[in-house]
């Protein structure tokens, strides 16, 4: 993949790039009238456009291309498969941008501090790309964050913020609450010295559940836009999954994934809120390696109470109990007129119920293609309601954003997967 030399860094030059995709993207919408293309050829042509902008931009631009990429629902095919590839395929920084950076962080080259370092990235996603390198006989992975990224997080999200909300359809109040959320989690994302303490935190809170591998951080080789893990061995899900693991070898991965998770909801009240294949490394045995935790989503006890208490179905099928929720999580408002209150009654149950789904039973099957494809109808279909689309006020608390990505990401995980898991749901009723 050919490497970049440099990144738009200013304001000014941030924003040009994003009004040259506008005017790429009418080009594309004229062409495709005056020769009667269909819709999935101008999806294509514009996401092509909008994601090589995007790549170019890199960091929180980038970031957004990645998590809408991992909502089935919200926008056609063509871009969720084009905006994957920010998940570790983007194009990677030169050389000698990353020798600057360690330069301005470390006060030294990487060929002066490691005993071997790759002049090429291994990997390259949204907020930065990995070098393997070797020091004191250990092999190491050198995460290095584009120049940029931290001071650019705002104004990137007010930039990216039409396309998005014209791509997946947003409307009404949800809109500043989603960006709001999403810009405290990259904003944190992009602080590698929170990441470090997280990293080291979570690791050794978590390193007890089996199957499960966790690299050792060594702080004193990294800084502010660097961070130097031990290097861990295994494969993308894609890769994996070519080799036809057997039905025992994928329940055992997807039953790692959800104790790993069960564990971080029940027992620490945060979540690893980035679940997408490029942050876990599989192996033919079963076992899972899991990277960056630059993403995390804590909540509190209260939150914890409210939100998944809703997974059961005492609550569930409690609608005074329901009400109680719904009004605490701010999903129904007591000024809502009566035909707000049942539509947002009726269809958030529903959609509660869905999610909940896989907690009803001892063990459950995320390979079921049913189940997978009821949760995507059910959210396309509710996006589309004009009920949605036209109320005025932000429907549930900013928390439940990304415990929503996260519970979703891991259902996705999982069905690739073809797993089966003991559900072993450990809630702490209050």
């Amino acid at each position: 993949m050919k490497e970049q030399e440099r990144i738009p860094v200013s304001k000014v030059q941030r924003a040009s790039k994003f009004v040259g995709t506008g005017a790429k993207v009418g080009v594309n919408y004229l062409k495709n009238k005056i020769k009667g293309g269909s819709r999935e050829e101008l999806d294509k042509a514009n996401a092509e456009d909008i994601f090589n902008t995007l790549s170019e931009l890199k960091g929180s631009a980038l970031k957004m291309a990645q998590i809408i990429s991992m909502d089935q629902n919200m926008l056609p095919q063509a871009y969720i498969q084009k905006f994957a590839l920010a998940q570790y395929a983007a194009p990677p920084l030169s050389l000698p941008l990353v020798v600057k950076t360690f330069k301005e962080t470390l006060g030294k080259s990487p060929f002066e501090i490691f005993d071997d370092f790759s002049k090429n990235a291994v990997n390259a996603a949204s907020m930065g790309q990995v070098h393997k390198a070797s020091y004191k006989g250990k092999t190491v992975a050198v995460k290095i964050q584009y120049p940029g990224v931290a001071d650019s997080v705002e104004s990137d999200l007010n930039l990216v913020k039409p396309f998005a909300t014209r791509l997946v359809g947003f409307k009404g109040a949800d809109v500043d609450q989603y960006f709001n959320e999403v810009k405290e989690r990259l904003l944190e994302e992009t602080d590698y010295e929170l990441e470090l303490s997280r990293s080291m935190a979570m690791a050794a809170q978590v390193r007890h559940l089996n199957g499960l591998q966790f690299p050792h951080f060594y702080p004193e080789l990294s800084s502010k836009r660097i961070i130097t893990m031990d290097w861990l061995d295994g494969m993308h899900l894609g890769e994996f999954l070519k080799t036809n693991p057997s039905a025992e070898v994928r329940n055992k991965v997807g039953q790692h994934l959800w104790d790993f998770y069960n564990y971080q909801i029940n027992h620490m009240y945060c979540v690893h809120a980035d679940p997408h294949p490029g942050n876990f490394l599989f192996h033919q045995n079963g076992e899972v390696g899991v990277l960056d935790f630059g993403c995390v989503k804590e909540f509190g006890k209260d939150f914890y109470h409210s939100f998944f208490s809703l997974l059961s179905e005492e609550t569930l099928n409690n609608e005074e109990k329901l009400l109680q929720r719904f009004t605490e999580l701010k999903l129904v408002y007591p000024d809502d007129s009566e035909q707000e209150r049942q539509f947002f009654l009726e269809n958030i149950k529903h959609s509660i119920s869905l999610v909940a789904r896989p907690f009803r039973y001892n063990e459950f099957d995320f390979g079921d293609k049913a189940f997978i494809r009821e949760i995507y109808e059910f959210g396309e279909k509710m996006g589309k309601s004009p009920e949605i689309r036209k109320t005025k006020k932000a429907r549930g608390p900013k928390d439940a954003l990304f415990i929503n990505r996260t519970l979703f990401g891991i259902y996705n995980m999982l069905h690739e997967l073809k797993a089966t898991v003991k559900v072993n749901w450990d809630f702490e009723k209050a």
